[in-house]
């Protein structure tokens, strides 16, 4: 049996006054391996996830996820913090109190693996959004995280980038051996994955073969 970095069972999820959002969701990813999070706009994928980093709380079910983990958002804007690239990277570290040399290791090897490293003293607000979107992903590998959660992260770039993007976080998965879930509902990103979970109203209703997948969405 292959290891598993994510494992969801009976999963549900209500907000305090609304709607169930997520109804007895069970999914299971493997160490190692990119997976994709298909559906509708409202179909829980997002909440999915933000359960999955504990942004949220589930009123029943459980979790199980390999720690740390990485969560990066539909706009990076709203989590880049520090006025340069290679500052924003580090802030990430703060908590580990390591010593400067170590914390400038691991800030160089993160945007290494993004292909950033040339532009560590760059100010944020001149990077694209793909830029700056490999910068949020670049923090999460500075913090040695196992697990990479992606919250629509090409929905604001333009198409070249999208692709890019993708493909630079398959590559971490494999080169790695870090595991990413990563959501969307754009179908050409399903070339780039090993499996998908497809969510309708808040239950999976399919799981596995990308091109299979893409097939049932055409």
């Amino acid at each position: 049996m292959a290891e598993l970095a994510i494992q969801v069972q009976n999963l549900s999820f209500r907000w305090p006054k609304g709607e169930q959002v997520l109804k007895s969701c069970s999914l299971e990813v493997p160490k190692g391996e990119f997976w994709m999070l298909l559906g509708a706009n409202g179909s829980g994928k997002s909440t999915l996830l933000r359960l999955l980093a504990q942004l949220l709380t589930p009123q029943a079910g459980e979790i199980r996820i390999l720690h740390p983990v990485g969560f990066v958002f539909q706009n990076p804007d709203h989590q880049l913090v520090m006025p340069t690239v290679g500052a924003d990277v580090a802030f990430g570290l703060v908590e580990e109190k390591l010593p400067p040399a170590q914390v400038r290791q691991r800030v160089k090897e993160a945007l290494s693996a993004v292909n950033l490293l040339e532009l560590q003293r760059r100010p944020i607000y001149a990077l694209s959004g793909g830029q700056k979107q490999r910068v949020a992903i670049a923090g999460a590998i500075a913090r040695q995280c196992e697990v990479l959660l992606l919250d629509e992260p090409t929905a604001l770039l333009d198409p070249d980038s999208q692709l890019d993007l993708v493909a630079q976080v398959q590559n971490l998965v494999k080169s790695r051996g870090l595991t990413a879930l990563w959501v969307t509902h754009r179908l050409d990103e399903l070339n780039y994955c090993d499996g998908a979970f497809l969510l309708e109203q808040g239950s999976l209703v399919d799981q596995g073969e990308p091109k299979r997948l893409k097939q049932r969405l055409k």
